[in-house]
């Protein structure tokens, strides 16, 4: 099990993983053993509440495909184990980005005092900046 949050789980039965050759440089080792990792999870199928598969879907990430499935390529690591654990960290930071939205800020005005206040060092600054002028007769 996959824990989201204190209510929500997904049970890994639900996740697929498939062993991947991981692109780029590395010689040898790159090139005979698959130790990248492509996570792939149904969002339709997952168990999940409806508010969350709806906020999922309407991510606009490159990820999800249009069948509603969820993949995830990773390949940070050497071994397909780290590899695995990466993608489903990621998985699970998704998910909560879903989950917890960010609370609206509330705009905010200045006090009058302080506006009162820089407007007056303003003055006064332009009061000194203006006796540094050279005096006409």
């Amino acid at each position: 099990m996959i824990k989201i949050d204190d209510k929500i789980s997904i049970p890994e039965s639900k996740i697929s993983f498939q062993g991947i050759r991981a692109q780029g440089s590395g010689g040898q080792n790159v090139n005979k053993v698959s130790s990248a990792v492509h996570l792939r999870f149904d969002i339709h199928e997952s168990g999940l509440p409806g508010r969350v598969k709806d906020k999922l879907l309407s991510l606009n990430d490159q990820r999800i495909s249009k069948n509603g499935i969820l993949v995830i390529k990773a390949q940070n690591f050497r071994s397909r184990e780290k590899n695995k654990e990466d993608a489903l960290n990621r998985l699970q930071k998704i998910l909560q980005s879903v989950l917890f939205s960010k609370k609206k800020r509330k705009k905010t005005k200045p006090k009058k005092s302080v506006v009162a206040k820089r407007l007056d060092k303003k003055i006064k600054h332009g009061r000194i900046k203006e006796s540094r002028k050279k005096v006409e007769y």
